[in-house]
């Protein structure tokens, strides 16, 4: 059974490949396909409040996630989540074990919402999966995504209010 802990910095040989391949395909996330390893580590180890990693019992990566304030200040109450499961992970409930985890992450570290800011309308599988876990689409951003394949798709931002 998959458990969900901190990241470790001795995970980062195994966490890079998986980001580096996700964010290259170009279909899900808007960071450049070519970034760097620096520059990836920066936003997805360095700047979050925290990141987390659901490691099978192997001790393999099978997915990660970070958490951290959507906005500063006034927009500090609301979080933000960042979620990639391995190829060879998908269909196994991962990204759902993350969901659930990020939220009870959230509401025990005072946040009082969740968002999601540029969710791909192609990407059906999130899409779907965010709303069975009780987000809802309050916005959709024409052409917002510049996908790899499909040229400009639109992208949505989801949200859900978290009860203590």
């Amino acid at each position: 059974m998959p458990i969900i802990r901190h990241y470790e910095p001795e995970d980062w040989s195994r966490l890079w490949p998986l980001l580096h391949s996700t964010f290259a395909a170009g279909d899900t996330y808007a960071f450049a396909p070519d970034s760097t390893e620096a520059e990836i580590h920066k936003v997805w180890i360095d700047a979050p409040l925290a990141t987390y990693v659901a490691a099978g019992d192997d001790g393999s990566i099978l997915g990660t996630y970070k958490l951290q304030s959507n906005q500063p200040g006034l927009g500090s109450h609301v979080s933000n989540c960042g979620y990639v499961v391995a190829l060879n992970a998908r269909g196994q409930g991962i990204a759902s074990m993350m969901c659930e985890h990020s939220q009870a992450e959230a509401v025990r570290l005072g946040f009082k919402a969740m968002q999601f800011n540029l969710v791909v309308s192609t990407n059906e599988v999130a899409v779907r999966l965010w709303k069975k876990h009780g987000f809802s689409i309050v916005g959709a951003l024409p052409g917002a995504f510049q996908h790899k394949v499909r040229g400009y798709v639109d992208a949505y931002v989801m949200f859900k209010p978290l009860a203590a």
